[in-house]
């Protein structure tokens, strides 16, 4: 009987590639906090993982059975963030305290799915040697 890493793992490694993307996309924010006329962005996690859901049922064509399969549908998800505050003169939309915030909710979900993941592994493991 093969082990299937799909039902294995579940949705939990394109979860953590979304929100790998989305680390990106806030660290841009906060690094941009200051920069004049820049709009704060953000990743909608759930849509994405929705489309990541659906797209994992789909059979996947590439032009040899070795390659990666690379999704650019991620920047579909990624919208200009709504401030809270009035503009403050200068176009920027990043408010700091808001983007530190969802920084570290993002690393703490990350974390959690990494944590998942190495248990599944280790169960796996444990499989394969049968223990």
């Amino acid at each position: 009987m093969s082990i299937s890493f799909a039902n294995a793992l579940g949705i939990h490694p394109e979860a953590m590639m979304i929100r790998e993307k989305r680390t990106q996309v806030l660290a841009e924010n906060i690094a941009n906090a200051d920069t004049p006329g820049f709009r704060a962005r953000d990743i909608d996690f759930q849509q994405a993982l929705s489309n990541a859901q659906s797209k994992q049922n789909q059979s996947i064509s590439r032009t040899h059975e070795k390659h990666f399969h690379i999704d650019s549908s991620i920047r579909k998800e990624m919208q200009y963030r709504n401030p809270d505050q009035p503009d403050t003169g200068d176009g920027n939309s990043v408010d700091i305290h808001r983007e530190r915030n969802q920084f570290m909710q993002n690393d703490l979900a990350y974390r959690t799915s990494l944590q998942f993941l190495d248990g599944r592994f280790k169960n796996l493991t444990k499989a394969i040697k049968g223990q």
